[in-house]
């Protein structure tokens, strides 16, 4: 695409806008003869110009719009970048729209800008994990590889850096699927799709539609791997341009990639079984996590990388930050921080991934999720639940419908921890997997991952 002459408006001074923004001022013009080459949006009337313009590279040329911006600048505007955090049927982007000005976001700006083969993973839980272990396995085989997304590294950041040989593996979110349209990547994977982010997508139907978009542009010979054990996705598969490859952790498969027992079995068109590994070779928990290690293979089979390698990276992989990650042993009890469990059904996985009798701590922003089958799902492993955030009281009656009444409510996330080790025994774990996520009481997940690890190692001995 010719850069030259066009004028974009970026809306965001996120990590993600000024990304976009540094790469596209290398790709247009500083002037155009409708004005600046690059126009930066900020709504938050909170903060001041300097705080904003001192979030770019010094030197970074655009003219800066704060609070609303008006008919006669979006007129002169030839393309749309927005932030994920900006849903399509907001105000300002049915205005573009209206005004027939294409709407971009971070994804589709960095796939145009980019060079190399791309592997793009969705779904509503493990992306994180999945992305991660698929980069790790890519980097034994390949020299130049990039590991980007929604994983917290901007696709933009590195877009103009690669190469026609550079390897690019993309944690896609459903809100950045939302902006795509012309983005295409050799490989695909959705993990699985249960309810989540229904505030922005406000039916299932919608949220399903817009996961499966990551295939929108593939072709047959490229391939989109699926998870046979989720029903949305069997459905998905039927409309789906791509060779479809299954992973599964309940049965065994013609072709595909299984769990057969404690073993991964591979079997590709030539029909070959391979042992790829056992569970216990891993460090990873969970049948959950089982499944995302099996996708991460098979992308990385379809990108050429040798089973040895795949082997080597997948047995020395360890469990991404905020995700069943293990924190500290005191007093004979475990704690696990996974904050990324902002759904409930990413919270039953964090359980069915504990041993013991657990204490977990639940709640935080609304995102109008049901949490009964999270409840359903404690049985007798576990021992009581510490509430926090937005949605306690919600969580509360729901449990105590289902007869679960052992319930503690904190004001804090630090009170949440303190009466957590007030509870747990020996031999007992204490679980931060929230159902919710994070947005009432912290910036993000990871910040509250970060502070309730800060907690747990300030308790005493």
């Amino acid at each position: 695409m010719q850069f030259a002459g066009k004028r974009f408006l970026v809306v965001g001074t996120g990590r993600s806008g000024v990304a976009a923004v540094s790469l596209l001022s290398k790709k247009v013009n500083a002037l155009t003869e409708k004005g600046a080459g690059i126009v930066v949006l900020e709504s938050n009337n909170k903060l001041t110009m300097e705080e904003i313009i001192s979030r770019f590279p010094e030197g970074t040329g655009f003219e800066l719009v704060t609070g609303e911006i008006s008919d006669s600048v979006l007129d002169t505007v030839d393309i749309a970048v927005i932030s994920p955090g900006v849903p399509i049927d907001s105000p300002l982007v049915l205005r573009l729209k209206a005004k027939g000005k294409p709407v971009w976001g971070e994804i589709e700006l960095a796939y145009i800008c980019g060079k190399g083969k791309v592997f793009a993973i969705t779904g509503t839980n493990g992306k994180t994990t999945t992305t991660a272990l698929a980069g790790e396995i890519m980097k034994t085989f390949f020299n130049d590889v990039y590991v980007v997304g929604n994983i917290g590294v901007p696709y933009t950041e590195y877009a103009d850096s690669m190469k026609e040989d550079s390897v690019t593996v993309a944690e896609i979110s459903s809100f950045q699927l939302e902006t795509i349209h012309t983005f295409k990547p050799e490989a695909s994977a959705i993990l699985n799709i249960t309810p989540d982010h229904l505030d922005r997508h406000h039916t299932m139907e919608c949220y399903i539609n817009t996961k499966a978009r990551i295939a929108l542009n593939q072709k047959p010979g490229d391939i989109c791997v699926l998870n046979y054990e989720d029903d949305s996705l069997r459905k998905i598969a039927l409309n789906i341009n791509a060779d479809v490859f299954w992973f599964s952790s309940g049965h065994i498969l013609e072709q595909g990639i299984w769990l057969e027992g404690e073993d991964i079995i591979y079997c590709g068109k030539d029909k070959k079984r391979i042992n790829v590994c056992s569970i216990h070779d891993m460090k990873l928990l969970g049948k959950h996590n089982y499944e995302n290690v099996m996708a991460a293979i098979a992308l990385s089979v379809h990108a050429g990388v040798p089973m040895d390698c795949i082997r080597k990276a997948v047995k020395e992989f360890n469990a991404v930050e905020h995700r069943i990650e293990f924190v500290r042993e005191l007093d004979g009890v475990k704690y696990y921080n996974d904050s990324k469990g902002t759904n409930p059904d990413a919270a039953i996985k964090a359980i069915e991934a504990m041993v013991s009798k657990t204490v977990v701590i639940g709640g935080g922003y609304d995102k109008q999720a049901s949490y009964d089958e999270w409840i359903a799902s404690f049985g007798d492993k576990v021992k009581c639940l510490v509430l926090i955030g937005a949605t306690a009281d919600k969580i509360e009656e729901a449990a105590i419908k289902t007869g679960f009444n052992n319930i503690i409510k904190a004001f804090s996330l630090k009170e949440a921890v303190e009466a957590c080790h007030s509870v747990a025994e020996s031999g007992e774990a204490v679980l931060l997997s929230p159902a919710c996520a994070s947005w009432d009481m912290f910036k993000d997940y990871e910040e509250r991952g970060r502070k309730f690890k800060e907690y747990v190692n300030s308790l005493p001995y």
